[in-house]
């Protein structure tokens, strides 16, 4: 045998992967695009039926309709992207609103519909911050906590605070809940009217916004989503940011139950009940993960358009209210399943 003789090798070719489609590749960067899609489509399916369903009154009522979802939305988003679950905010805005009115109305029925707006932030940033309590002492799952504070807020509310109907609301609520941004007479003689508390909605999500893209907090929100342990290693103050989470949910709870009864004209105890799933699924539908990290304020206000217009609308096509909830639950069926699909790939 010679020597020098060499073996021959095997060439070993390597192929790249496969990339993935670009569609999906697209969707996982921005899982609100889906969102927006059922959106459209449902909207296009809607005027397709019913042809009333395009005219500016709509856009009016979804707006309308959408205002108080949209600010406890923006409070559940904060909290899911901190890689918590909060459901809670609806018996906190229940407490303030009908507590603040009555106490406002026996005490002081000329008090300016400012200060009874910051008096319900302060009463809710106040039960959230019991909230981020409890969790961040007992190191106890938000779910379990905040399921506990519900009750405990409601049974707070109804055995110590009253269970009536309370229609004697302060005199600059009931004028708020009549001031109209822009309102029009429809074809059919109706008066459409665009609602001033609409604003707060465009302030909330625009605040939620640059809280949670634009400062170190918001940084923390989503490591801390993206893991407790990591956050805690790269120096998050992990404490901080549990109050945060709850404290703003429930200061955006405190707002929207003001606006409730404002828009209302009406402080009910027994009202907001049930609301919660609606709220979480709507941030879910606009790309947030149920595990922490994701999420985005546009993505979730696509989110409650979308649930808003489910809700609302669909009864003009004659869909019931039973199944509304049956399209909804598919709706989040679907888009799960596809953003899971994404990430895999």
């Amino acid at each position: 045998m010679n020597p020098t003789a060499t073996t021959p090798t095997t060439a070993v070719v390597l192929t790249p992967a496969r990339p993935a489609p670009r569609v999906l590749d697209r969707l996982m960067r921005h899982p609100e695009l889906f969102t927006l899609a059922l959106l459209v489509l449902t909207c296009i399916g809607v005027g397709l039926i019913n042809p009333r369903f395009f005219q500016l009154a709509t856009l009016f009522d979804l707006l309308h309709s959408a205002t108080i979802t949209g600010l406890f939305a923006c409070g559940a988003l904060v909290v899911l992207a901190s890689g918590g679950i909060d459901v809670s905010f609806t018996a906190v805005a229940a407490l303030v609103m009908y507590s603040i009115t009555k106490a406002v109305f026996a005490w002081w029925p000329d008090m300016p519909f400012a200060l009874i707006l910051v008096l319900g932030a302060i009463g809710g940033t106040l039960l959230g911050l019991i909230n981020g309590t409890v969790v961040h002492r007992l190191r106890a799952p938000s779910l379990i906590v905040t399921i506990g504070t519900q009750y405990l807020y409601r049974g707070i509310l109804l055995t110590f605070v009253g269970t009536s109907f309370f229609m004697n609301i302060p005199h600059s609520m009931d004028h708020f809940g009549r001031i109209a941004l822009l309102h029009y007479q429809t074809l059919d003689g109706l008066r459409a009217v665009l609602p001033a508390s609409v604003i707060a909605l465009v302030i909330g999500a625009a605040l939620t916004w640059w809280l949670l893209k634009r400062t170190m907090m918001g940084r923390g929100v989503y490591a801390m989503g993206g893991s407790l342990a990591i956050a805690e290693r790269l120096g998050y103050n992990v404490r901080a940011i549990h109050l945060f989470v709850f404290g703003y949910a429930g200061l955006l709870a405190g707002v929207a139950g003001i606006l409730h009864v404002s828009n209302n004209r009406l402080a009910n105890p027994f009202d907001l009940v049930g609301t919660e799933l609606d709220v979480i699924a709507a941030v879910i539908l606009g790309g947030a993960r149920i595990t922490g990290g994701t999420g985005t304020v546009w993505g979730t206000l696509l989110g409650v358009m979308l649930v808003t217009l489910i809700n609302q609308v669909l009864i003009l096509i004659g869909v019931p209210s039973t199944l509304q909830k049956v399209i909804v639950g598919v709706f989040i069926l679907v888009a799960g399943t596809l953003f899971a699909f994404a990430r895999r790939r």
